[in-house]
């Protein structure tokens, strides 16, 4: 008998053995590990992927935890840096029905400017700002604003993950953290409200996109990135990674920080602390502020996967000129090849900086498509101004006085420019808009008036065959064909309405005449 049951124990402990979707996180906990919340803990996994490094988080107490996300089905073991502790598990199945589930969370392209699942299929970065959204929403509200952004076919969503400028406590008047005699001390109860919201976020499809030291605040000193010394927003920031790597998180280090210059060592020894190269990493980069660029000077720092760029809040012709001929077309010249987009560009609703008047869905669409076609496209970020602030009510957010009034974020859902993200998304499935690169020659004619209002902006597929052209307030102009090779039909897609309209075929000729088929702005889409 004693025999027996020896030979019934292996198969028994492996059915003991926890399981995980592919895709899904896997999470652990040890209650005996140290109490103190800045000690760092590694993780080592063993898997059919291979060997994966990541670090476990403190939890409060005694508790620590470490997330994984298994990308192929199979067995894995893991050992924490705190002995004896070891186990494993397995990974089978999908952990639900979207795309996220069944290709894996998106990584930058390897020597490309786009994203793509592992599996390499190209993915569009169509984020949605809700800077205060994870902080300040009850379950309930998040769930629904989620599944609204889902079926607008957003790809993402950005949000801060401590308290900042405009939002100086969660929904439950609690705060990520304080400092107390040079020491961070982290809220446990916080950051468990956040996860629900994270997971969430990943649940309904969506990658979370979290700020993880927030670098513009106010006199109170309430804003990460620029009130903890480096040795505490590494810290900080390391627990953030921890705790929220797994569900797919692409991460802005920096939030609407000033990174040149002298200020660059700074954020350059953040990096290298947070996201050194012995740990797995999810793509990295900074949001930096309006009109701003960085990127020469940090180009070269390993831990940098993509570059973005706030073109802002503005429309001036110098804000439509930077947009168009600096910003994202300097960053797209830059080696390595990194994806680059515009993470902060008109929001809708918002009081223009220059003219003064309220940022319609016209303005929202100008921005958005000029940054688009002003580097190799990766993506692009909307929003909307009662959704970045979470109002919920009519109101002024705080500290940005001059933004105006936000309206509720549930009315906000509806607003034209956010009904356009969905048919930016159906239009651009329509042919390989990674291949785009910019096609000077087309428009090479055409000189843009003193205002700005109307440049002409090309781009060409790398196999010469696609090319599209967006208008901004061009009724009439003409284009060099020449470098085409035989007849080119060519349409006209209304970012308004999303309708395509056949505007005949061409011959490949030096200066072929094109008129919109309306007032506004218009896309051209031409095919070989």
């Amino acid at each position: 008998m004693l025999r027996r049951s020896f030979l019934v124990s292996l198969p028994a402990l492996a059915a003991a053995e926890p399981r995980v979707p592919v895709h899904g996180v896997f999470e652990h906990a040890v209650h005996d590990g140290p109490p103190d919340p800045s000690a760092v803990v590694k993780v080592e996994i063993r898997g059919p992927s291979g060997t994966h490094n990541t670090l476990a988080f403190w939890d409060g107490g005694a508790t620590w935890k470490f997330r994984f996300s298994p990308p192929h089905s199979g067995r894995y073991t893991f050992h924490i840096d705190m002995s004896p502790h070891s186990g494993s598990f397995r990974a089978s199945g999908k952990a639900g029905d979207t795309e996220l589930d069944r290709r894996g969370a998106p990584v930058a392209a390897p020597g490309s400017r786009h994203f793509q699942h592992p599996g390499g299929k190209p993915w569009f970065f169509l984020s949605d700002t809700a800077w205060n959204g994870a902080l300040l929403s009850t379950q309930d509200e998040w769930e629904d604003y989620l599944a609204a952004r889902a079926a607008q076919r957003f790809t993402a969503v950005q949000f801060v993950t401590t308290q900042w400028r405009a939002g100086r406590r969660d929904e439950n008047g609690r705060v990520a953290f304080k400092v107390d005699q040079g020491r961070l001390s982290l809220d446990p109860a916080f950051f468990q409200r956040l996860d629900q919201r994270v997971a969430a976020i990943r649940r309904h499809g969506l990658v979370p996109v979290p700020v993880l030291l927030w670098a513009l605040t106010s006199r109170d000193k309430e804003s990460p990135g620029e009130s903890l010394d480096t040795r505490l927003a590494i810290q900080l920031a390391r627990h953030i990674n921890a705790r929220y790597s797994a569900y797919g998180a692409m991460w802005f280090l920096g939030g609407d920080g000033d990174y040149r210059g002298a200020h660059a060592a700074r954020w350059t020894e953040i990096g290298r602390a947070v996201f050194p190269p012995d740990l797995d990493r999810r793509p990295v980069s900074l949001h930096p502020r309006g009109t701003q660029d960085p990127w020469p000077g940090l180009k070269d720092e390993p831990w940098l996967d993509f570059l973005t760029y706030q073109s802002g809040h503005g429309d001036s012709p110098a804000k439509w000129r930077w947009q168009v001929e600096k910003g994202l077309a300097e960053g797209a010249r830059l080696d390595p090849p990194r994806p680059v987009l515009d993470a902060e560009p008109d929001y809708e609703g918002h009081i223009a900086y220059n003219s003064k008047k309220v940022i319609t869905d016209s303005t929202v669409r100008r921005a958005v498509y000029s940054s688009l076609l002003s580097a190799p496209p990766a993506g692009i970020t909307y929003g909307a101004h009662g959704v970045w602030f979470w109002s919920r009510k009519a109101e002024v957010p705080l500290d940005h006085p001059n933004s105006g009034v936000a309206l509720p974020w549930r009315d906000c859902l509806s607003y034209p420019g956010a009904a356009q993200m969905k048919l930016l998304r159906d239009l651009y499935d329509r042919f390989p808009w990674w291949t785009l690169r910019a096609e000077t020659k087309m428009a090479a004619s055409h000189k843009p008036d003193a205002q700005y209002s109307n440049p002409i902006q090309c781009q060409r597929s790398e196999d010469g065959k696609t090319a599209l052209v967006y208008l901004p307030a061009n009724p009439a102009f003409q284009l060099d064909l020449s470098s085409f090779r035989g007849a080119l039909k060519a349409e006209w897609l209304d970012p308004r309405t999303g309708a395509a309209t056949p505007a005949g075929k061409h011959k490949p000729t030096p200066a072929v005449e094109f008129k919109t088929p309306g007032p506004g702005d218009w896309l051209l889409l031409l095919r070989a």
